[in-house]
């Protein structure tokens, strides 16, 4: 059995995949319409299959051989101390892309401060819920340096889902964490009109960044360049299905955001802190921080990034 704690869209994606793909999933969450109807408003058309059961508690799925915690980053901590501890003796693997921004910590830090006891991992790489939902095909990277790593690995994998393995958890992180930023970034620039130029060398700056920092928190170079920091950047910065991206046309465009979780907003506030305390310069992220926080325009944004002073690449 495979536990989600979540009934998002990503949450409820993984478990119609995973029981697509013949395994058994206990699914909980506070999604009263998807206990009713078996049918996620996030997800239209999409029912859930017989494999998939609906725990009416979070305990009901902690003796589950592994738990996916299927939750945007900020909530992740205060649901570790409060329902979600009965899940702090499972193996956890979490599913969020972001920083915390209390502590500033990723997704695995913040369930070893809680308490955790098993194996922790993260699940994360280029992937929209409607596609998974819909058995496309789609490749992740499963990050723990626990030995079940292997285990965990085939066991969430599916013919559709297929997962590749890393012990370098700092990275899957970040990069996971970070393209958020970046493709609100990328998102402005398409809002703005600035045009596809402006557009790749903004993604191309922003990865450049990403590396920096992970870098220097102790990141392996190769890991930025797979599936959870190279491939979900350019997945984020090129398709209006992210909310990252999206976010930020509107912000280009001078639209009204929509109110829903963005990532990357949060990410972005996290990022600067964590890289001003390690003189680390990410000039785009910096920028990103500004805008969302409504202390820049766009156009005073732009002039300032095409003003910095001339460097070597």
């Amino acid at each position: 059995m495979i536990g989600i704690a979540g009934a998002g869209a990503f949450g409820t994606a993984l478990a119609v995949a995973l029981a697509s793909g013949g395994r058994q999933v206990a699914l909980w969450g506070r999604d009263e319409a998807l206990r009713a109807t078996r049918q996620s408003p996030r997800l239209p058309g999409v029912l859930l299959p017989e494999g998939v059961t609906l725990a009416e508690n979070v305990s009901d799925i902690a003796e589950s051989e592994v738990v996916l915690l299927a939750l945007p980053m900020q909530q992740l901590r205060g649901f570790l101390s409060g329902p979600g501890a009965a899940l702090l003796e499972s193996d956890l693997i979490a599913c969020c892309k972001g920083i915390d921004l209390a502590t500033l910590k990723g997704p695995a830090e913040v369930m070893a401060e809680a308490g955790a006891t098993g194996q922790r991992g993260i699940l994360t790489g280029p992937s929209f819920a409607a596609d998974i939902a819909r058995g496309l095909p789609t490749a992740l990277t499963l990050a723990s340096a626990g030995d079940r790593a292997e285990a965990m690995q085939a066991l969430l994998s599916t013919p559709t889902l297929r997962l590749y393995r890393t012990d370098d958890v700092v990275g899957a992180e970040l990069g996971g964490a970070l393209k958020n930023v970046i493709a609100i970034a990328a998102g402005v620039v398409a809002g703005a009109g600035l045009g596809d130029s402006a557009r790749a060398a903004l993604v191309t700056r922003g990865y450049a960044e990403m590396l920096r920092l992970a870098l220097a928190l102790g990141a392996k170079a190769e890991t930025l360049a797979g599936l959870s920091g190279l491939g979900d950047l350019i997945l984020t910065c090129t398709s209006a299905q992210s909310r990252n991206f999206a976010h930020g046309v509107a912000l280009g465009a001078g639209r009204p955001v929509a109110q829903a979780t963005v990532e990357g907003v949060a990410t972005a506030q996290a990022a600067v802190r964590l890289a001003e305390g390690m003189e680390i310069e990410m000039p785009v992220a910096a920028m990103v921080a500004r805008l969302v926080a409504e202390e820049i325009g766009v156009a005073e944004a732009v002039r300032q990034l095409m003003s910095r002073p001339l460097k070597q690449e």
